[in-house]
């Protein structure tokens, strides 16, 4: 399953629900950039997701979005009204822990909240490149199980650590080995 698969899918349930949300949706359906870094495949990608590949992507991508929405820079509606656009943020946020909850995926629904936590926390731009770091590292811990390294890179985010996104970017590597070189 694509990105661009998987928000349609996004994109489909939110127009089913109707309301504000759906009628936000852009026609044409979802805008994917080329430099989009494919999470939600990169988590279904791994040995945790057997079985869960789809659900698992949704989820991810779902939080992704909502990480994007409360930055402005959606892939999937006009977030021209920016109180919308964090009440969407958090809509989605609760979809994906709650996709991941009903598959039972309880380590899963563990690490999407650290990453949601610390891009709130640390305040990073949702497109920057700590942020990055940090959505692939979480991806890569939801697929392919977390790690010491994947632990004390999220202490040193905490801290305020320089080393933090090399940390990061080091234990996505470790986890998810070649498969990031597809994401």
């Amino acid at each position: 399953m694509s990105t661009a698969a998987t928000l349609t899918q996004l994109g489909a349930l939110l127009r089913a629900e109707g309301g504000l949300l759906a009628a936000a949706l852009y026609p044409s359906g979802p805008v994917v950039p080329a430099d989009d870094q494919g999470l939600g495949v990169l988590a279904a990608a791994g040995p945790r997701s057997a079985g869960h590949a789809e659900p698992i992507a949704l989820a991810v991508e779902a939080a992704r979005e909502a990480d994007l929405l409360h930055g402005g820079r959606s892939r999937i509606m006009d977030v021209s009204d920016r109180d919308l656009a964090i009440l969407a943020g958090d809509r989605l946020y609760a979809l994906g822990l709650a996709r991941l909850a009903e598959i039972g995926a309880v380590a899963a629904v563990s690490e999407l909240a650290d990453v949601i936590a610390l891009c709130a926390r640390t305040r990073v731009d949702a497109a920057g490149p700590l942020a990055g770091s940090v959505w692939r590292a979480g991806a890569a811990a939801i697929g392919w199980g977390t790690s010491a390294a994947h632990g004390r890179a999220k202490n040193a985010l905490i801290a305020g650590s320089v080393e933090a996104q090399r940390l990061l970017d080091d234990a996505a590597g470790a986890m998810a080995g070649a498969a990031l070189l597809g994401a």
